[in-house]
């Protein structure tokens, strides 16, 4: 395992932790960033808290990878409705929600982006 370096780009530190994975978190970390990406061609790559981080205006999302679960942590969750019933982790907090993914979930795509581009345009909403 390569590793990695704080002054290394963020994008080049999430290859990095993908290729380091070698498993099904990792395709399923990369199958989440090249999401965020579609939904939001504008989205800022950073490393915050040893994780990968997506933010515009504001932050958007984490992903964070763990023995046997995927999680992407909405920094303002809470606020975001969630019409197709994706949130399923940090239920009981004011602020943030997260999706746990594990070996085998199949992704909703069209919802994932629609939550992500909820979250963005929170964030616009937020900025003035």
């Amino acid at each position: 395992m390569r590793e990695m370096k704080k002054t290394e780009s963020p994008s080049k530190l999430i290859d990095a932790r993908i290729a380091s994975l070698g498993d099904w978190r990792g395709e399923m970390l990369s199958r989440l960033r090249a999401l965020i990406k579609e939904a939001d061609p504008e989205v800022t790559e950073e490393w915050k808290w040893s994780n990968p981080v997506w933010s515009h205006d504001g932050l958007i999302c984490t992903g964070e990878t763990y023995k046997k679960v995927v999680k992407t942590t909405f920094a303002k969750g809470a606020s975001l409705a969630d019409p197709s019933g994706l949130f399923n982790s940090s239920l009981e907090g004011k602020v943030r929600r997260a999706i746990d993914f594990h070996e085998g979930d199949k992704l909703d795509e069209e919802a994932l982006k629609a939550l992500i581009r909820a979250a963005v345009a929170l964030n616009k909403a937020s900025a003035f």
